[in-house]
């Protein structure tokens, strides 16, 4: 079991550079724009205070130039006015160049995972669902916090600047009272990164017993075994520990936002009662003091401004962090840098002394294996459950590399070829084949993308799985969706789904097997599973004509399906025991021999007596 890691790895995050990197390829117009709007903004504030300090002294004084103070007030206000606008949309665009940018980056380093082992680790599942959620927010918010920070700063420095011409120690209390802010912000935004990595798990059970209870294919379970209620119940199990740890965050954070409340109250409070004795004293003028209670004002909230920005950027940086480390995932698989070449078979694939297990605390679960499939013959692989074929078809598919042993393809190691370049030379039909909430032509053409579109080729493996008459008796043939989890909204009015039964959907699952064409190898692992006796000898026959003459793996747990096979191996605890023909296995009296016996027998004797 993979352990998850500490969170105080996350107390120091990076990737501002990556985040500004990715926004500048993305939306560079919009990122400049808003670079721009975002220092008028915060400069404006400073020019306005300084306009309305000249205005008053001179109203005091009688000077002229009034009218000329006043209008560019009004520019001003006009401009202040304009500029939040124009912000939201820029940020709107940058939001949604750099999050489509970040979506596209982190899934394209998902598809670069050669292999399987990533998926089933949870620490990397629960990175990639926090990475997942937050990929088209996170990158944007950080740009966009570092925008704001600049501009913060710009604000704080013209108040700032203002405030030390008239009162230099007043300046420095009002900038001192920001540092237990910014103390007291960041360690909320650490704490609350912290939190989102901690209730993963728990949110993860929340969303798995949510999704049960709104899936279609549970809900003949769950209400025959009246399950709604007891998952409902765990459901709101883990809700309420997410919230409970949430909830004691949100209190921790009120009480710091009171205290700092507090100290602004008392700052500001104590800066008006200075303001008014100065005036009382002479020794400031009327204008002198409307700045003064401005830049007070605008300090203290630029330096508020300036603590939620640095807090939240550092919080969206956390967040981030797990973006780039699933990015920046390594392999599960060795890809040698310079890779054989994949030729087509020509003498066999053979398992030479394989060993395999999932982890290294976890159980072996193949043994030793040693294992040949001549080119154009058919294995057969029999084996009870949990023997390991499953993890075996892994193997030859190169999901997975053996930890001792080797499997060759026409003597060489799969490990020293490209697992893309093999696979194309692999056509299968899984047991846990995809039903996908696509049209019936997808479904069948993503068997092979270079003919995703090629409907007669479609046709005709859908023609050779015996599934083409069903498809186009459908409501739109082969256009209809083979689902109800949405509308196909292609045609003029939304239409809903048809749904195919369970043999059927293996049916359409072979047609893709059958479009992927001439491959060398041809993996069938329980290809009639959801079929009744009929459509079972019917697909049986259409797949030995599909595989004649071709390098075939076998998997059934039907032996008479696999009985024509040239060659049969026995499968057990992850070992080899038995091999050669139907009729000689059968006349060895063993393993094969008392499966076969077992299943035969329920065709061809009386009912099955059942001890008491």
């Amino acid at each position: 079991m993979t352990r998850r890691p500490s969170t105080r790895r996350w107390r120091r995050p990076g990737g501002v550079r990556a985040a500004l990197t990715m926004a500048w390829r993305a939306a560079p117009g919009p990122l400049v724009l808003l670079g721009l709007v975002t220092l008028v903004a915060s400069a404006a504030p400073v020019c306005s205070a300084w306009l309305l300090k000249t205005l008053l002294d001179r109203i005091v004084t009688g000077a002229a130039g009034l009218t000329t103070i006043g209008v560019s007030l009004c520019v001003l206000g006009l401009v202040l006015g304009v500029l939040p606008e124009a912000t939201n949309y820029l940020r709107a665009e940058l939001s949604r160049a750099t999050g489509l940018a970040a979506s596209d980056r982190l899934y394209s380093a998902l598809n670069r995972l050669p292999g399987l082992a990533r998926f089933e680790d949870p620490t990397f599942m629960d990175r990639l669902r926090i990475a997942s959620q937050s990929s088209a927010t996170t990158p944007p918010a950080v740009v966009q916090g570092a925008i704001a920070l600049v501009g913060s700063v710009v604000t704080i420095g013209g108040f700032l600047g203002t405030l030390i011409t008239i009162s230099p120690w007043m300046a420095l209390v009002v900038l001192a009272g920001a540092i237990p802010a910014l103390i007291a912000e960041i360690a909320l935004a650490r704490r609350t990164a912290a939190m989102l990595w901690r209730i993963g798990p728990t949110e993860r059970r929340e969303f798995f017993y949510a999704d049960l209870m709104a899936n279609l294919d549970a809900a003949k379970e769950l209400r025959l075994f009246g399950l709604g209620g007891f998952l409902r119940n765990r459901m709101l199990t883990e809700r309420r520990q997410a919230d409970g740890e949430r909830r004691r965050l949100d209190r921790r954070g009120l009480r710091v936002q009171v205290a700092l409340g507090l100290l602004y109250a008392v700052i500001n409070g104590g800066g008006i009662i200075w303001a008014v004795s100065t005036v009382r004293g002479g020794t400031i003028g009327v204008g002198d003091i409307a700045i003064f209670l401005a830049a007070v004002a605008g300090v203290q909230a630029g330096t508020a401004s300036l603590v939620n920005q640095v807090a939240s950027t550092h919080q969206h940086l956390l967040l981030f962090q797990h973006f780039r480390d699933v990015e920046r995932t390594p392999p599960d698989l060795v890809v040698r840098p310079r890779t054989t070449p994949v030729p087509a078979l020509d003498t066999g694939i053979e398992l030479r002394d394989v060993w395999f297990r999932y982890g290294p605390d976890s159980p072996w679960v193949l043994r030793g294996v040693d294992l040949s499939i001549p080119c154009g013959q058919s294995l057969g692989l029999v084996g009870r459950n949990g023997s390991g074929k499953s993890t075996l078809v892994k193997l030859l598919c190169r999901f997975y590399d053996p930890q001792r042993g080797s499997i060759r393809w026409d003597g060489v190691d799969l490990r020293d070829m490209d697992p893309t370049q093999l696979r194309e030379r692999i056509g299968a039909l899984f047991q846990d084949y995809m039903a996908y909430d696509l049209s019936a032509a997808e479904n069948i053409g993503l068997g092979d993308l270079a003919r995703l579109t090629d409907r007669p080729a479609i046709r005709q493996a859908a023609q050779g799985a015996g599934v083409d008459e069903t498809l186009a008796a459908l409501p739109r043939g082969y256009d209809t969706l083979l689902s109800r989890s949405f509308f196909d909204m292609d045609g003029d009015e939304p239409a809903d789904g048809a749904p195919l039964s369970g043999g059927q959907w293996q049916r359409v699952a072979m047609a893709r097997a059958v479009l992927r064409g001439e491959r060398d190898l041809l993996i069938l692992d329980e290809p009639s599973a959801s079929l009744d006796p009929e459509a079972e000898y019917d697909i049986h026959r259409r797949l030995k004509r599909h595989r004649t003459g071709r390098t075939s793996l076998l998997i059934s747990h039907r032996l008479g399906a696999l009985r024509d096979a040239d060659l049969l191996a026995v499968l057990d605890e992850g070992r080899i025991v038995e091999r050669g023909t139907h009729d000689d296995l059968i006349n060895r009296g063993g393993c094969y021999a008392r499966l076969f016996d077992i299943q035969s027998s329920g065709y061809h004797r009386g009912p099955i007596e059942v001890a008491t």
